[in-house]
Order: C-alpha cells, then sequence, then structure tokens
C-alpha cells in the first residue's frame, strides 16, 4: 500500500479495509454506548441523539482492536514505526434531521494526563469532555496520523469532508489553494488517513438527505514520549492478542 499520496497530499483514502461485518459492529456497539452516554460529559447530543462523542478509548473496546487488523496495522507501522500507539478516539454522526457543518480548521489539540506543565512545545491548556488538552506544536503534530473509519457511504449529500491537497507541512500552511479543495466521497469501510496538520472542514449535509454521516475517528502517534514530561491520556500500544 503506497504511501506516496500521504506524503505529497497530508492524506489518502484506503479502500475498503475495514470489512462489512465489522462495520455493522461498529455502528451497533457504537449506538448502543452512545445511547447509553447520552447525557455524559464525554457524549454532544441533540433531543437526546448523540452526535459526537470523546475519550471513547475506555468506553468501546473495539476502538483498540479494529485498527490491529491488516492491512491497517501495517499501514499504521509504515507510517509511524512500531513504537506506535492509539492516543485519542472520537465518533461523529451528521444525522439527516440534524445535521451541522465545521469551518476551515486544522487538529491541533491533543489529549494529555495533565496541562498545567509549562512547555514550549505545549500551549492554551483546556478540558474537553473532562480531560485535560494541549494544542500541541507542529513538531509533535507531525508524528501523529489519523485514521477516519467510514461506518456510511458519505456522498455530496451527506456533508463530505473537505481537505486542501498539500496543507499538512505546518500549522501555517495553507497547500495548493482552497480553491483546489476536495470532498471526500467514500464507500462504508473506507477509511481515510489524513495528518492532523492538514486543513480541512465539511458543511451541512443537503435537505432532504436520509444518509448518516458517521466516522470512527482515531488518532494515532508514533511514540509513548512527549517532550518535557508531558504523558498521553490515553496511550494503547498495538498487541498480537488484538482478537482480529
Amino acid at each position: 500500500m503506497s504511501s506516496d499520496e500521504l506524503d505529497r497530499d497530508g492524506f489518502q483514502i484506503l479502500r475498503g479495509v475495514v470489512p462489512r461485518s465489522m462495520v455493522k459492529h461498529l455502528l451497533d456497539v457504537c449506538t448502543q454506548t452512545l445511547i447509553q452516554e447520552s447525557e455524559s460529559v464525554r457524549a454532544r447530543s441533540s433531543r437526546g441523539h448523540v452526535y459526537a462523542a470523546r475519550n471513547l478509548i475506555g468506553s468501546i473496546p473495539e476502538v483498540t482492536t479494529v485498527w490491529q487488523c491488516e492491512p491497517l496495522i501495517d499501514f499504521l507501522m509504515k507510517q509511524l514505526g512500531d513504537e506506535l500507539g492509539l492516543v485519542r478516539a472520537l465518533f461523529f454522526d451528521k444525522p439527516p434531521d440534524r445535521t451541522w457543518a465545521l469551518p476551515w480548521h486544522k487538529d491541533t489539540s491533543i489529549a494529555v494526563d495533565d496541562n498545567a506543565v509549562d512547555s514550549d512545545c505545549f500551549s492554551r491548556p483546556t478540558v474537553k469532555a473532562g480531560v485535560p488538552h494541549f494544542i500541541a506544536a507542529d513538531d509533535v503534530l507531525r508524528r501523529m496520523l489519523t485514521l477516519r473509519i467510514h461506518l456510511d457511504e458519505v456522498t455530496d449529500e451527506n456533508g463530505p469532508l473537505r481537505v486542501i491537497p498539500g496543507s499538512h507541512h505546518s500549522s501555517d500552511s495553507d497547500g495548493v489553494d482552497v480553491s483546489a479543495a476536495m470532498s471526500i466521497l467514500a464507500k462504508a469501510g473506507d477509511v481515510l488517513a489524513m495528518r492532523p496538520l492538514l486543513s480541512h472542514c465539511s458543511g451541512s449535509s443537503q435537505p432532504g438527505t436520509r444518509r448518516h454521516r458517521r466516522i470512527l475517528h482515531l488518532e494515532f502517534a508514533e511514540s509513548r514520549v512527549l517532550p518535557d514530561s508531558v504523558k498521553w491520556h490515553d496511550f494503547v500500544a498495538p498487541t498480537s492478542a488484538s482478537g482480529c
């Protein structure tokens, strides 16, 4: 599985790498867990429907194993090395009757154990869903990779992610140009690999659509070690006993 596109553009679509049976299982367990947590600090809900949730590593065991199956683990190790680990897991749903949008941005926030540390590599401490976060320096973010597992087909109807190729080199880089932005259209089971510094946004779903846009968003780091003794809030290393 070539990584030329990821190096050049900051993103790459891995087609059909999560089996249909696993997609269905992930939908089932995510739905059940998030129904139970609709009032939890980790979940954002609208009229009882959870449309976003953070910090899922401890509540949905499957998020710690789905990426350890081939070919995803091979791809991750090629990009990040064999000391990689899962450091954050999120869920997004864009339901047809409660759609939403996000402006252009880069993913610069990381979940840490303690954000009271004084460091030039980390800034703007916040607490998101009860977990300390920092804005990380570019050098930290360049050594990370996100996998977005599509649990639904994504078309122009249901507010696809849009990305600017080549905008992943730094927090200030703009890439080729916003006019060259691309929509990420995908089948259920396709995975978008993207660098955190890639500029991306998403628009609202089209009126009248009946399509959800559910995504399992997994963030990985190349090492357990962070500068200035800062520690990840979670770090799940690969294991041969993943249950794949």
